[in-house]
């Protein structure tokens, strides 16, 4: 959390408030309202404004909160409002009434106060990273450094959401990606082709079953692979069934568990564990436990929760973006006009997925939803003129 300094900076340090001991105006006093110009008075009153409204979004993120997020949150609206103190200082009569915070500022809070995600988080990030106070001589240096001491807090709080978002959500997030992408290219390629409206729409069904499958399957491969290989590699209990006939004296059992990654000594008594000459008080995934329990514990690990709720996930998540090219075919819209309102929804569809994706990567979501949507009508565009040139090639 970011702290006020304590000791006055070298002269020349920009005007600032008695409240911030690195300004002029500390010892100088107070601006006077006569020498405050018109746009002096709106900048301020505007940066005000977004120190309101980000106090608020921290505090409404706190109450959403526990434990030391909450706490580190209740702090940063603490600090916000010590900004908002400058800026009254400053304006003096001019900071009433209190100006009213952006439409944006405004649907953050609200946000903040309903939900309290991750995303807010990350919009409070690129708030914070966008800050004018370096630039402005108003604002004094140890304001500016707040800012962006204020950055990477919400960036380290924000990572923290995006790390148990990053599995399920970005899934579901690629998968819909995938489906509205090489479905609607799909629709482009066939119908630019010249085919029917009804050999369109088939396409378009086979095309998002296809691919639906395909995701499910792979997934499933994926998960269930995954779960056997973790099995191969846990330990067994063959050192219990067989220490009774080994020769104490002469036997590989130390190898097992220097194999394992104990060092020598480690693993020798690991060994007199064995043969009963010490209590056992080590790691108890080389502890005995009965076979059945073994088993339990390995039929859960392949749940249908895992391998085959991954797949039915991946499944999903493709279904839902493979579906909205077609829709314009289903409601029975085709030629031209299918194909340009498959497009516009599709675009749509693209600017949210890639406007999630920079959210939760701390990118402009604006930026990242233009460059889906490149990277979508690219692939359209591309079926397309094949599907032209192929309908020509049949047609002559």
């Amino acid at each position: 959390m970011s702290q006020e300094p304590m000791k006055p900076h070298p002269a020349g340090h920009k005007s600032s408030s008695s409240r911030y001991p690195d300004s002029p105006g500390a010892v100088q006093g107070s601006v006077s309202p006569e020498s405050i110009t018109a746009s002096q008075r709106r900048r301020w009153r505007r940066y005000l404004a977004d120190e309101i409204s980000e106090a608020k979004v921290y505090h409404y993120l706190a109450e959403r909160t526990e434990g030391r997020d909450s706490e580190i949150l209740s702090e940063m609206a603490d600090a916000e409002k010590r900004h908002q103190e400058h800026w009254r200082d400053l304006l003096g009569p001019s900071a009433h009434p209190e100006p009213r915070p952006s439409a944006s500022s405004l649907a953050l809070q609200f946000m903040a106060k309903h939900f309290g995600s991750v995303f807010v988080l990350a919009l409070a990030q690129r708030a914070e990273g966008r800050s004018p106070y370096d630039e402005d001589p108003d604002a004094p240096d140890s304001m500016a450094a707040d800012e962006a001491v204020h950055e990477e807090v919400v960036r380290a709080l924000a990572t923290n959401g995006r790390e148990k978002l990053s599995g399920n959500f970005r899934a579901a997030v690629f998968g819909a990606n995938d489906g509205l992408v090489s479905n609607v290219a799909l629709i482009m390629g066939i119908g630019a082709s010249g085919a029917s409206p009804h050999i369109v729409l088939l396409s378009g069904v086979a095309g998002l079953l296809a691919g639906a499958l395909s995701m499910g399957a792979g997934e499933f491969v994926s998960v269930r692979s995954q779960r056997e290989l973790l099995d191969a590699s846990r330990p067994t209990q063959v050192t219990l069934d067989v220490a009774p006939d080994l020769d104490i004296d002469r036997n590989e059992l130390e190898l097992i568990y220097r194999a394992r990654g104990m060092n020598q000594e480690a693993a020798r008594h690991r060994a007199m564990e064995r043969f009963g000459y010490f209590e056992c008080d080590c790691d108890p995934s080389f502890s005995h436990r009965p076979e059945s329990e073994l088993k339990e514990e390995s039929a859960e690990n392949v749940a249908l929760g895992t391998d085959l709720g991954a797949a039915a996930s991946s499944f999903c998540f493709f279904a839902s973006g493979a579906i909205i090219p077609i829709l314009p075919y289903i409601f029975g819209v085709s030629g031209l006009p299918g194909m340009v309102i498959s497009l516009l929804l599709v675009g749509i569809a693209l600017m949210g997925t890639g406007a999630v994706v920079g959210l939760l990567s701390g990118a402009s979501p604006l930026r990242r939803g233009f460059r889906q949507l490149l990277i979508g009508y690219g692939a359209a565009a591309a079926t397309y003129v094949l599907g032209l040139l192929f309908g020509t090639s049949v047609g002559g």
